[in-house]
C-alpha cells in the first residue's frame, strides 16, 4: 500500500484470502476444536449468566443480640470471701461498634475501688527495685500504669516496686478466668437484618422474608434462610469450640452472599450465609496478644471521692461481611460476549497451522523422524505449507537475482557483498517459482516471426551441452561464446559481467523459445498494445520494444514478477536484444533498479 492515498481509497473493503484444505484429518481436528469451544461458550453463557448486566449491591446491616447469663463470682467483703451471683442481660454484655460489627462479652477481670493517688506499681521486671535509685521521677513506660514519683516502696511482703501516680490500686496482671465467666453465651442468639439495593436495576430487598417464623434458628440444611443465629452454632460451622474461644476472645466473620438473578422469567434473590474465623486461633503466647479484649471503666462517687471500677473485657467480635451481585438481561452484554468469544474458534486454525509448519518435510531432511510414513506425512504438510505461505525478501536496491539456463534454481546476490563480477559469485540458492501455463493458450504465437538465425532449421532447437565457437571479442568469463564486454565504467562493470550459463555450452539466444518469446517483433507489439491500446508504434519504437523484450525475458526465466524486478540479464541476451532493437545513439544505460 502506498504512503499517500486518495479520497476514493477510503471507501474500500479489504478481506483476507482463505485457503481451503480438503483433508479428512485436518477437518476432523477443526470440528473437534469447534465443538469443544462451542460447548464451553454455551456452558459459560448459561452457568455464569454472561448475557446479564452485573451490578454490585449496596448494603445496610442491623443486629440484635438476645440472651441472659448468670455469672457467679467470688468477692472479698469485710475480709470475708463471698460467692455472689450476678445476672447479665443484653445491656451488660453487648457493646456498640462502628460498621457492620457487634461485640459479645464472654469473660472479664475487675479492679474495683480505684481512685487517684500514689501507690506501688504492679511487680514486673521493669518495675521491681531495691532503693530509690532504681526509680526515676517523672518517667513513664508505655507498659506502665502511671507516672513514677522516684520512690521505691513496699508492694507486698519484702517485694518492692516503684511508686507511681495513677488510679490505685493498680490493675493486677492476671490470666483470664477458666472457664469463661459467660460461657453460657453460646446459647445467645443474634438477629441480623440486612437490606440491599441494586440502584442500576432499581431493585431493593432484604433477608427477612414476609412469612418468616420468628422462633426459627438458622440451620445450614434444614433452615438456611432463617436470619436468627445461635452463637454456639456459628462456631460449630467453622470447626471451633465456643468455650475455648470465650476464654480470651476472638473475631468471627458472618458472610452474607447475594447472587441475584433479576430476570422476570427466572427471578431468584435469596442470601446464602457462611462463617469464617478471622483471628489467629493458633496464637497461644501472651506476648503475641492472643484473642480479643479491651478495657473500660464505670465511674462513681463515694464520700465525695471519685472512684471507678476498671473492667478488662474478653469477648467475640462478629464482623458481618455482605457481598454479591445482581444480574439482569442486557442485549449489549450478550453481543459483547458473543463477539469476544468468536476469536476462540481461531484456535483450531492456529493449531492446524502449527502442525503444518512443524511437521513439514524439513523433519525428514533433518533425519529426526527417518521412518517412511513420517516422511510421507511431512511431504503432504510441505505441500500445504507451500500453498499457504509465500516467502519474500526485503526489496532493497542492492538485491539482485541471477538465473543460469543450466541450473534449476535462481541465485540471490546482495550487491553490497560483491567484490567481483556476477558470473563468479555463488549467491544464495532460491527455488524457482512454479509457472502457470493457463494464460499462454490465449496468446497467438502464429504471428510472423523474424527470420531464423543462419544455419538453424525451422524446427524447434534444443540447447546442447557442447561448447559453441567463441567470438573474437568474447570475454574470458563467457561460457556460451556470445557475450560482449561491458560499456559501463569499471566500478559498475561487474553487474554486466554475466553469462546465460554457469558452465560451457550452447547460448540460450540460439534457442527457438528465445526467438519466439523474446525477439518476435509482432509479439512484442501485441503485448505493448495489450497494455496501451492507443499506443502509436512506428519505426522509431525500438526503445519500447527493447524494454518489452527485457521484461519478457525476466518474466520467462524468473517466473515471479517480484524477482523479475531485480533480475540481471546475461550479457549475451542483452546484446542479442539490442542488436534486434538497436538504439540510435548506440550508448546503453545498463541495469536500473525499479526501487
Amino acid at each position: 500500500m502506498s504512503a499517500c492515498c486518495s479520497c476514493n481509497d477510503i471507501f474500500q473493503y479489504e478481506t483476507n484470502k482463505i485457503i481451503r484444505i480438503q483433508s479428512m484429518n485436518y477437518g476432523t481436528i477443526k470440528w473437534i476444536f469447534h465443538v469443544i469451544i462451542f460447548s464451553y461458550i454455551s456452558f459459560a453463557l448459561i452457568s455464569d449468566k454472561r448475557y446479564q448486566q452485573k451490578e454490585p449491591l449496596i448494603s445496610s446491616v442491623h443486629t440484635k443480640v438476645k440472651g441472659t447469663a448468670e455469672v457467679k463470682m467470688e468477692i472479698l467483703e469485710n475480709g470475708i470471701k463471698k460467692m455472689v451471683s450476678t445476672v447479665f442481660d443484653t445491656a451488660d454484655y453487648t457493646f456498640p461498634l462502628q460498621g457492620n460489627s457487634f461485640f459479645v462479652m464472654t469473660n472479664f477481670l475487675k479492679t474495683e475501688g480505684q481512685q487517684q493517688g500514689f501507690c506501688p506499681e504492679f511487680p514486673t521486671r521493669r518495675t521491681l527495685c531495691s532503693n530509690d535509685w532504681g526509680c526515676k521521677k517523672g518517667w513513664m513506660d508505655p507498659q506502665s500504669k502511671g507516672i513514677q514519683t522516684g520512690r521505691c516502696i513496699e508492694y507486698k511482703g519484702k517485694q518492692k516496686t516503684c511508686e507511681v501516680s495513677a488510679w490505685c490500686p493498680i490493675e493486677a496482671v492476671e490470666e483470664a478466668p477458666r472457664p469463661a465467666l459467660l460461657n453460657s453465651a453460646e446459647n445467645f442468639t443474634v438477629l441480623i437484618k440486612n437490606n440491599i439495593d441494586f440502584p442500576g436495576h432499581n431493585y431493593t430487598t432484604r433477608n427477612i422474608l414476609p412469612d418468616i417464623n420468628i422462633t426459627c434458628t438458622f440451620h445450614k440444611t434444614q433452615n438456611p434462610q432463617c436470619p436468627i443465629f445461635r452463637l454456639g452454632d456459628i462456631f460449630q460451622q467453622t470447626g471451633d469450640n465456643f468455650s475455648d474461644v470465650a476464654i480470651q476472645g476472638g473475631i468471627m466473620g458472618i458472610e452474607i452472599h447475594w447472587d441475584c438473578n433479576l430476570d422476570s422469567w427466572f427471578h431468584h434473590c435469596r442470601p446464602k450465609y457462611s462463617f469464617r474465623r478471622l483471628d489467629d486461633k493458633n496464637t497461644t503466647t501472651e506476648s503475641l496478644y492472643p484473642g480479643y479484649n479491651f478495657r473500660y471503666a464505670k465511674y462513681y462517687k463515694e464520700n465525695n471521692v471519685e472512684k471507678r471500677t476498671l473492667i478488662k473485657v474478653f469477648g467475640i467480635r462478629f464482623d458481618i461481611l455482605v457481598f454479591g451481585t445482581g444480574g439482569k438481561f442486557d442485549i449489549i452484554q450478550l453481543v459483547v460476549y458473543i463477539g469476544s468469544t468468536l476469536s476462540y474458534f481461531g484456535l483450531a486454525t492456529l493449531f492446524i497451522d502449527f502442525l503444518i509448519n512443524t511437521y513439514s518435510s524439513k523433519c525428514c531432511r533433518s533425519h529426526i523422524y527417518p521412518c517412511f510414513k513420517c516422511c510421507e506425512y511431512c511431504a503432504v504438510n510441505e505441500y500445504y505449507y507451500k500453498k499457504k505461505c509465500e516467502t519474500i525478501v526485503e526489496p532493497k536496491p542492492t538485491l539482485k537475482y541471477v538465473s543460469f539456463v543450466d541450473e534449476a534454481h535462481i541465485r540471490m546476490v546482495d550487491q553490497q557483498l560483491l567484490g567481483r563480477r556476477l558470473q563468479d559469485v555463488k549467491g544464495e540458492k532460491v527455488p524457482r517459482p512454479s509457472m502457470e501455463f493457463t494464460d499462454l493458450s490465449r496468446l497467438s504465437l502464429s504471428l510472423h516471426d523474424p527470420s531464423p538465425i543462419p544455419g538453424q532449421s525451422e524446427e524447434m532447437q534444443l540447447l546442447s551441452e557442447e561448447a559453441t565457437p567463441r567470438s573474437s571479442n568474447s570475454p574470458d568469463w563467457c561460457q556460451c561464446g556470445h557475450c560482449l564486454p561491458s560499456q559501463l565504467p569499471e566500478s559498475q562493470r561487474c553487474l554486466e559481467e554475466l553469462c546465460c550459463r554457469k558452465k560451457a555450452g550452447a547460448c540460450i539466444t540460439t534457442s527457438e523459445p528465445f526467438r519466439k518469446l523474446i525477439l518476435s517483433r509482432q509479439v512484442l507489439q501485441f503485448l505493448l498494445l495489450y497494455q496501451e491500446p492507443l499506443l502509436v508504434l512506428d519505426e522509431n519504437s525500438n526503445s519500447r520494444l527493447r524494454h518489452c523484450a527485457y521484461r519478457c525475458y525476466t518474466t520467462w526465466r524468473f517466473g515471479s514478477q517480484d524477482l523479475a524486478d531485480f533480475a540481471i540479464l546475461p550479457s549475451c541476451c542483452r546484446w542479442r536484444i539490442r542488436r534486434e532493437f538497436p538504439k540510435s545513439e548506440g550508448q546503453y544505460s545498463g541495469f536500473r533498479s525499479p526501487y
